[in-house]
C-alpha cells in the first residue's frame, strides 16, 4: 500500500485506502455490508444504482486495500467487511482531522492577534 507523508508532524494517509472509500459507491457498499452481515456482488447490486458489474469492481478496489475479504458462496463470493482495517481508516479519518482541528486553530490565533493590532493602532475603526 501507498502510504504518504506530507510534512513533519502531519498523520501519514494511506492515500490508496482513501482513494477507495473516496467513492460514494464503495462508502455506501461499506455500509451494506456491515449492516446485512456481509453479501455478494449480486445482492449489492440490488440495492444500488449500479450494474452487478459495476459492484464487482468496485468490490475488486476495496479488496486490493483490504477493507473486504471474500469467501466462496456457491457461484459467487461473499464479502465481508474487514473490521481491523475499518478501524485503521477511521483511525487515519480521526488523526487528520485532529490535525485539520490544530491548525485551524492556530489560523484563527493568528488572525486574532492580526485584528488585535490592527484595532490597537487604529483607533477609528
Amino acid at each position: 500500500m501507498n502510504a504518504a507523508r506530507n510534512a513533519p508532524g502531519s498523520v501519514a494517509v494511506d492515500d490508496e485506502l482513501w482513494s477507495a472509500v473516496g467513492d460514494p459507491i464503495r462508502r455506501r457498499m461499506l455500509d451494506l455490508l456491515l449492516t446485512g452481515d456481509g453479501g455478494t456482488a449480486t445482492t449489492l447490486s440490488e440495492q444500488l444504482p449500479v450494474t452487478r458489474q459495476a459492484v464487482a469492481k468496485h468490490l475488486g478496489v476495496l479488496g486490493r486495500v483490504g477493507l473486504v475479504h471474500d469467501t466462496p458462496s456457491g457461484r459467487e463470493r461473499r464479502y465481508e467487511v474487514d473490521e481491523a482495517q475499518l478501524a485503521r481508516a477511521v483511525a487515519q479519518l480521526s488523526s487528520v482531522g485532529a490535525a485539520w482541528d490544530a491548525r485551524l486553530h492556530r489560523i484563527k490565533r493568528i488572525a486574532e492577534a492580526i485584528q488585535h493590532d490592527r484595532d490597537e493602532h487604529d483607533p477609528d475603526d
